[in-house]
């Protein structure tokens, strides 16, 4: 899946008072700029790697971007939207108003040392598996360049590096979007980790995730199960009828479940038992529907069971928006950047990574490319980016930081994270993200094209609902 932090620019002179003339060079000295920074960020993203925290406990990992960012001239304010880990990092003052997202939440059972073969870490439970350390640390990187770039050269606009913890699963940019701090931003640039090169113009999932917990009544299992109503007898009833449901959903909603508790002991009758859902869809409009008839089998099976049920949303995301004029504008800055080269180190590491797949992998070299921008299909995965994408016109790409053919949430992910394989990827994705800022800040028409966009992909009368309701931040939620 796909964390966060936003960073936005301001200065005293008209943007179009920057030249086109002036570009190649301002876009050449931000990419040797960042470059010449590679061994400062390098250490930045590892130590948020060996931090690995999981979502709205990411209180190291957040802190030190926060410093990082404070110690460039950024102000920033800490704990917004009711997150202690969120925050919004500013820099300059007036139009244009630009965003940058940085993530850097880990996720749980995905502990793996830096090799090419399974070995977790010991005394170490969570893993970057998606990447993240490198998410919101490329996203700093190019934050603090272009208020570099703004400082030096006069250049009009505000900067705003967004920290959104909690991406997987948490929804955390969605409580910042209703909390209205994307209110004034004119675009906002993101990215993810990937296994290969390529601005993201199709959409995601929506979703809905949701825990399902069952009350019943404990005793003993042999000497006096009548006596018993069983928790989890509620939760396998529920998973049963879901299940079922599957042959009446729409082919492309994806509906997955983990049973969080189950009881203790065989011989005891569970009185308390808890399911933990995702339901996805490419339309937020369907996910609400189809929750809706997950709700109902919770309630059947605990009529069937004589149990009491109640559920708690503790996620909910809307599909992405796609932005023509902007996606354009991130692939050409791409093309220009280009893709990812390994050694022959790294080649070897890459190898030896590809023969763990259960399936042909893709050819290595494949990570020096970029991919055309011509793909319209809908991401396999759902993001809280997208509820940004709703709220302003907003743009990413994916780099290559991960080996061909690496799956997310995978061990082998984590792996490629903690090298500098992932490192390469990640200071493509700065530099894409920095040069794409440039031409925002200096072209006013592109923020305007984006904006006629962004408002007839919305539709008239619009009006942004958060998927989760209006409940407070689920800050426990990977208890």
């Amino acid at each position: 899946m796909f964390l966060t932090v936003i960073a936005v620019l301001a200065i005293s002179v008209s943007p179009a008072q920057m030249k086109p003339a002036q570009l190649p060079a301002l876009k050449k000295q931000a990419i040797n700029d960042i470059d010449s920074k590679k061994d400062v960020y390098k250490k930045i993203a590892l130590q948020i790697w060996d931090f690995a925290e999981v979502g709205y406990k990411e209180h190291k990992s957040s802190a030190l971007l926060q410093q990082t960012l404070q110690q460039n001239g950024f102000k920033v304010e800490a704990g917004v939207a009711g997150i202690p880990t969120a925050f919004v990092a500013t820099y300059g003052n007036g139009e244009p108003v630009i965003g940058i997202l940085a993530e850097f939440d880990a996720l749980p059972g995905l502990s793996q040392d830096s090799v090419p073969v399974k070995k977790i870490v010991e005394g170490k439970n969570a893993g970057q598996a998606c990447g993240h350390h490198l998410f919101g640390t490329a996203s700093t990187a190019a934050g603090i360049e272009i208020k570099h770039l703004m400082e030096e050269h006069h250049l009009a606009g505000t900067i705003k590096v967004f920290g959104t913890p909690a991406e997987e699963g948490g929804s955390g940019k969605v409580y910042m979007v209703r909390a209205g701090l994307f209110d004034g931003v004119d675009a906002v640039l993101h990215w993810h980790p990937g296994d290969k090169n390529a601005v993201m113009y199709g959409s995601s999932l929506a979703n809905i995730s949701a825990k399902f917990r069952f009350n019943g009544l404990s005793a003993h299992a042999a000497a006096s199960p009548d006596k018993g109503r069983s928790a989890l007898d509620a939760v396998e009833a529920m998973d049963n009828m879901v299940n079922m449901m599957r042959e009446h959903i729409p082919s492309d909603t994806r509906i997955h479940y983990v049973i969080t508790n189950g009881g203790s002991a065989p011989n005891v009758v569970p009185d308390f038992a808890e399911s933990y859902y995702y339901v996805r869809s490419p339309s937020k409009d369907n996910v609400r529907q189809i929750f809706g008839r997950i709700v109902k089998a919770g309630e059947g099976a605990a009529l069937g069971t004589e149990t009491k049920m109640d559920y708690e949303i503790t996620g909910g995301v809307y599909d992405l928006l796609v932005n023509q004029p902007l996606a354009q504008t991130m692939q050409n800055n791409l093309v220009q950047v280009g893709g990812v080269l390994y050694s022959a180190d790294e080649t070897g590491f890459a190898q030896k990574i590809q023969s763990s797949f259960a399936y042909k992998p893709a050819a290595i070299e494949s990570v020096a490319s970029i991919t055309p921008l011509n793909s319209t299909s809908t991401l396999s995965g759902s993001t809280d980016v997208a509820d940004v994408s709703w709220a302003v016109p907003t743009v990413g790409l994916s780099a290559a930081t991960w080996v061909a053919g690496t799956p997310a949430h995978s061990w082998q992910a984590v792996a490629c994270g903690g090298t500098d394989i992932g490192i390469k990827g990640m200071m493509v994705a700065a530099k894409t993200i920095a040069l794409t800022a440039i031409d925002m800040l200096s072209d006013k028409k592109l923020l305007d094209k984006a904006k006629e966009e962004f408002n007839k992909s919305r539709g008239p009368g619009f009006v942004y609902k958060a998927l989760l309701g209006d409940r407070k931040p689920a800050l426990n939620y990977r208890d």
